[in-house]
């Protein structure tokens, strides 16, 4: 009787433990995993650990990406080097496959990947593209864009019409309208119906559910060349009108200008910048905290300017850091997500995964 006992409390703590283990990693049964109908994906250009921990001293401990539960590490290497840049950075995360520096959406041998934009497009999901530099940069133009040079804007913008994405909003107005071919891409997303948005108090005017947003002719200014809350107020009229589609979309948000601040090792526009985008991760969280059925994911392509942090007090706000490179650097990048289908993004992972996460969780394969 006393060994049944024994053995009945064995398993009851054992049930009990793996309840209580689920519960702190946020992992439900595999067999009761929820999918998400909408998918968020945030990337901080350049966005490392130190990066994050900068912000978070200068808040005093106040940042929204201190609210996930769920973290990670993804490895940031490309096809041809150690240390990634942006379009190969963001191929991986868009397609599921390492390339080389400078190539977008295109495999080693320049072979066409398709996208999980696309991809998404294709399964009757909604898409949408808002970044805070010109829409045909690296980053976004990875998701739409096919091309062996990241630098050939012109090139670029014309994959904007071969997609039919539905939100796109950022700037690089120029290579849309003031082209060297003379032609104007933005007569022919009239056609196909899109309204066509040249500055932020446009957003308010919006009658249609296809909408190509060029506020700026070339790049935005930062933040502290009064930007304002371009991306916040942008991304949160995309979700709006993503968020119509019955069956779900997928969105990729850019912080563009972390990077470039720590490009130029310029550490006052990094915390604006970081600030900024923290900003935009908050009102996504808060979006789906209450729409219950949307993943959000929030990482960084690559770390930018070996950014470190020596002598510094969480509790004053105050900050001093030190840059050891004006470059990007091979360090790995964390990861947070939250939502159905957040525990996926647990542990250690190839940039690429991300990728096929988002597939399976978004279309089912």
């Amino acid at each position: 009787m006393q060994k049944k006992f024994h053995f009945r409390n064995v398993i009851i703590l054992v049930i009990v433990s793996f309840y209580i283990t689920s519960i702190y990693a946020g992992s439900p049964h595999p067999k009761t995993l929820k999918k998400p109908k909408n998918i968020i994906f945030l990337i901080g250009d350049g966005m490392g650990t130190a990066q994050i921990y900068a912000a978070l001293t200068i808040q005093k401990d106040k940042l929204n990406i201190a609210k996930f539960k769920v973290v990670g590490f993804h490895k940031t290497y490309s096809a041809n080097d150690f240390i990634t840049d942006s379009a190969a950075g963001a191929t991986a995360f868009s397609t599921g496959n390492k390339t080389k520096n400078g190539y977008l959406a295109v495999d080693t041998n320049k072979k066409v990947l398709p996208t999980i934009l696309e991809l998404a497009e294709e399964k009757g999901l909604s898409t949408g593209l808002v970044a805070s530099c010109a829409i045909t940069h690296a980053t976004p133009a990875a998701f739409i864009a096919h091309e062996s040079s990241r630098d050939n804007y012109e090139d670029i913008a014309p994959w904007f019409l071969k997609t039919d994405i539905d939100v796109f909003i950022g700037g690089g107005k120029k290579y849309f309208e003031n082209r060297t071919d003379k032609r104007n891409l933005s007569d022919s997303l009239r056609k196909r119906n899109y309204q066509i948005i040249y500055n932020l108090d446009d957003l308010y005017t919006i009658t249609k559910d296809k909408v190509a947003g060029l506020l700026y002719n070339n790049h935005p200014p930062s933040i502290l060349e009064g930007r304002g809350k371009m991306l916040e107020k942008s991304s949160t009229k995309a979700i709006s009108i993503l968020e119509k589609n019955k069956k779900g979309f997928f969105m990729m948000i850019e912080g563009s200008q972390i990077d470039w601040a720590c490009h130029s090792n310029a550490e006052d526009t990094l915390i604006s910048e970081m600030i900024d985008f923290d900003n935009v991760v908050g009102m996504v969280l808060e979006y789906a905290k209450k729409n219950g059925e949307t993943l959000v994911v929030v990482t960084g392509d690559h770390e930018t300017g070996g950014y470190t942090l020596p002598n510094n007090n969480i509790k004053d706000g105050k900050l001093k850091g030190k840059f050891s490179t004006a470059n990007h650097t091979a360090v790995m990048v964390p990861v947070f997500a939250y939502g159905p289908g957040a525990e996926e993004f647990m542990g250690f992972m190839e940039n690429t995964d991300i990728f096929f996460k988002f597939r399976k969780l978004l279309l089912g394969y």
